[in-house]
């Protein structure tokens, strides 16, 4: 396989110069947290596209077991009281709940990522399930990469907190957490070094 510098000082294989880039583009991937998303967030038209890219994910069986439900705007707002919410419950008052405000509506947009988890299949079984909707998550956080946005996966205690699970789930539904998007506010980096041997064996 051909391998080529990117004029970037990152060598990558690649059949092909569109190949190459698009490689590149992929190993410079990186988190982004909320409080760097900002205005303007992926356009309804991107996240259809988002959502496609997310669809061509290995599916054992194409049981497609996730969803997406996009806020922004009132949503958001929705997502805010429901955090308020939350942090009342637990305790929390005056500043400690503006921050709980705050959280939910640092991105511009925030896709809540719902899993239908099919335990009774005969087929495709849980965990290749929840592969599906792994490789879903990436390929939605990628397509945002591709296109120049930031994004970050979240979950956590809130995630799994009834009250904010049921006003996102139907029956037989989980919610996995939420990809904060939005344009960057500075660049991405790194978290230290990753090393691919670490994780790459023989048999």
């Amino acid at each position: 396989m051909p391998v080529a510098d990117d004029g970037e000082g990152l060598a990558v294989p690649g059949a092909t110069p569109g190949g190459r880039g698009a490689l590149r583009r992929l190993l410079q991937r990186y988190s982004v947290s909320a409080k760097h998303l900002l205005e303007p967030g992926p356009t309804d038209d991107e996240l259809w596209q988002v959502a496609m890219a997310a669809l061509r994910a290995p599916d054992h069986e194409k049981r497609i077991p996730w969803r997406f439900v996009v806020a922004r705007g009132e949503g958001l707002a929705r997502l805010a009281d429901l955090y308020v919410d939350y942090g009342r419950r637990h305790g929390k008052e005056g500043r400690e709940l503006d921050f709980e405000r705050e959280k939910a509506m640092q991105a511009p947009v925030v896709i809540a990522i719902i899993a239908r988890i099919n335990p009774h299949d005969e087929v495709v079984p849980p965990q290749e399930q929840w592969m599906a909707v792994g490789g879903a998550v990436a390929n939605a956080v990628n397509a945002l990469h591709f296109m120049g946005y930031g994004a970050k996966v979240v979950s956590g205690a809130r995630a799994r907190d009834p009250a904010i699970v049921a006003a996102h789930c139907r029956e037989g539904e989980e919610l996995v957490g939420w990809i904060a998007a939005g344009s960057l506010g500075k660049p991405p980096k790194a978290r230290g070094e990753i090393d691919a041997g670490a994780v790459l064996g023989k048999f």
